[in-house]
């Protein structure tokens, strides 16, 4: 067995434990297979080992890998890294879900680059729950305004939200971004439709889903360290 599927299994094990703990369903847990940085073979080797979902950051390297795998027609990407307005017109329908909306500006040219396509494009809104200066995100805020606008928006639909917390050595310390997440999510979810809350990473999944998360992000715990 190799260490990609070892890694998946050990990791479904986690995700079963954390569901279970949290009363909710295992399989109600999706994982993205955060491949950024990593090589189109250990992309295969995850695809092998079951998953079909991978994440990428940026746009020119995964469209490179989904040029390579284009031949299996059930893998699917994700764009979970900070989108830049002038990369749009290059997504074009090539991703099933975009993780990082965080500001008008990109709708307004996701609208505008969409409606040539005729493409309705799947997307998250990321939220800076915590307000780190440094981090992508729209603030808790603003973000009525941003959810108005995308509410409205032809070419884009709102399919949930996403978080990328500070880095803690202790992951417990996260839990209450978790938490105010979950709530923001479960309060949209009362007039709009959507599925998905992506947050929690390879060091802190489990507790993420034990606060509501059903769409985890893990990379190094699945691929192994980054070189």
């Amino acid at each position: 067995m190799n260490d990609v599927k070892r890694n998946i299994e050990i990791i479904r094990e986690r995700i079963d434990k954390a569901a279970t703990k949290s009363w909710r369903k295992p399989e109600d847990i999706h994982i993205v297979a955060v491949s950024k940085t990593y090589p189109a073979e250990k992309v295969l080797d995850a695809y092998n080992a079951g998953l079909r979902v991978f994440g990428e950051n940026k746009v020119q390297e995964a469209l490179e890998k989904i040029e390579i795998l284009s031949s299996f027609k059930d893998i699917k990407f994700h764009l979970i890294g900070h989108l830049q307005t002038n990369k749009v017109k290059y997504l074009k329908d090539k991703f099933e879900l975009i993780h990082s909306v965080d500001r008008i500006e990109i709708v307004q040219e996701m609208q505008k680059r969409f409606s040539k396509l005729n493409h309705i494009q799947d997307i998250l809104i990321q939220v800076n729950i915590a307000r780190e200066p440094q981090k992508s995100g729209v603030l808790p805020e603003d973000f009525d305004e941003l959810l108005e606008y995308v509410l409205q928006a032809n070419f884009v639909r709102l399919k949930g939200l996403m978080l990328i917390p500070p880095f803690f050595d202790e992951p417990q310390l996260n839990r209450d971004n978790f938490r105010k997440m979950y709530k923001l999510f479960e309060k949209i979810k009362t007039y709009t439709d959507v599925e998905y809350l992506s947050m929690g990473m390879s060091d802190d999944f489990e507790i993420a889903i034990e606060e509501g998360s059903n769409m985890v992000r893990i990379g190094t715990a699945i691929f192994g360290k980054r070189g």
